[in-house]
């Protein structure tokens, strides 16, 4: 019985800490919206006492391949004139576990990012930052099934708000074409939040075949029924057909992740191994989808080891990106159908994400 438990529990804490964050690869700006999939410790059923988890998590990625549709733009990177990305957040969340079915959870996510260009006139490569606080997120999460008859499998259900806190219109200094410095707002996928609020819906599972083996699954939502904010994609003046597809002024997008994989327990060491699927949509499912956004997905292996010691969890994992699809956006949709000529924007991704990170219980 213990030793069930004590597998239930280390499955339930993989999903915890693994989830901090969505993948985040480039110009496809899927941000972290705090405590994504965030499936809490399964306590023994017969330990009602409430109490907390705390989580630190480092994520840092590096996105430089262009993309339009699935094609890597191979040229950008042999010309030296790709965007580079790098993006550093660090979310901290804070769960309490009221009891064997109920939960709460905060998160908080700092971001440093930097961007890397080159001024096309000048042929000279500069680079723009953000730093702050981004998009916090609360959430309540609920088990469907009693834990004390459900021994090997469970079904979490969670849904949160997604609060607008990040900056959405940070600004940094350009390059210009005539060798001088331009203020003006950075780039959709270095922006700390979004500046819309957010409805989050929420499925994490999990099952045990054996003492040691199991499966995990996640699935994520989040609805933004606002249509746009008021950051305008670029300080420069935007053409007439761009002001008439709406892509001068940035989206507020929904966005999805799905999860599945296996873990095998080995004495204090849990290795896990998925299929991961992060998502920007074309198109929202509450409120409109005009504005500038740069939709796809990544689909990518996840692999990750967590060692335990008592009450203390350190993990480290590194999603590894295997199809990249930069999609065509509203924009580019109408585009099309105004001028005649297929359009088709592209996007930055990444080869990897690092996350490393800690957990405490107490």
């Amino acid at each position: 019985m213990k030793l069930t438990f004590k597998l239930i529990s280390t499955i339930c804490l993989f999903l915890l800490i693994t989830n901090t964050d969505i993948f985040a690869q480039g110009c496809v700006a899927i941000r972290s919206t705090g405590g994504i999939s965030t499936m809490d410790e399964h306590p023994d059923s017969t330990n009602s006492n409430a109490y907390w988890l705390i989580n630190s998590n480092s994520r840092y990625y590096k996105s430089f391949r262009h993309f339009v549709g699935k094609q890597e733009q191979f040229q950008r990177t042999e010309m030296h004139n790709n965007v580079i990305n790098k993006v550093y957040t660090q979310d901290i969340s804070l769960s309490r576990v009221l009891n064997n079915r109920w939960s709460l959870s905060l998160d908080i996510p700092m971001a440093d990012n930097s961007r890397s260009q080159v001024q096309s006139a000048l042929g000279k490569r500069f680079s723009t930052h953000s730093f702050g606080v981004g998009d916090i997120r609360f959430s309540g999460y609920y088990w469907l099934f009693n834990p004390a008859t459900s021994k090997n499998g469970n079904i979490q259900a969670g849904i949160g708000i997604k609060f607008p806190t990040g900056a959405y219109n940070y600004q940094d200094y350009f390059l210009s074409a005539t060798g001088g410095k331009t203020l003006g707002p950075v780039d959709q996928s270095i922006q700390l939040g979004d500046g819309g609020t957010g409805v989050t819906a929420e499925i994490n599972a999990y099952y045990n075949f054996t003492h040691k083996f199991g499966l995990y699954g996640n699935f994520f939502y989040l609805v933004s029924p606002k249509d746009v904010n008021t950051t305008l994609r670029s300080s420069s003046p935007a053409s007439a057909t761009t002001i008439a597809t709406t892509g001068d002024v940035l989206s507020v997008p929904d966005q999805m992740l799905i999860r599945f994989g296996a873990t095998l327990a080995v004495k204090k060491f849990d290795f896990s191994l998925g299929v991961r699927d992060d998502c920007l949509p074309v198109k929202d499912l509450v409120g409109g989808s005009d504005g500038f956004r740069r939709p796809g997905y990544i689909i990518g292996a996840e692999p990750g080891v967590t060692y335990h010691i008592k009450s203390v969890s350190l993990y480290a994992y590194a999603p590894i990106a295997i199809i990249r699809d930069r999609t065509q956006s509203v924009p580019d949709i109408r585009t099309t159908q105004l001028t005649g000529k297929y359009t088709q924007g592209d996007a930055a991704f990444a080869d990897y994400v690092i996350n490393v990170g800690i957990t405490f219980k107490f």
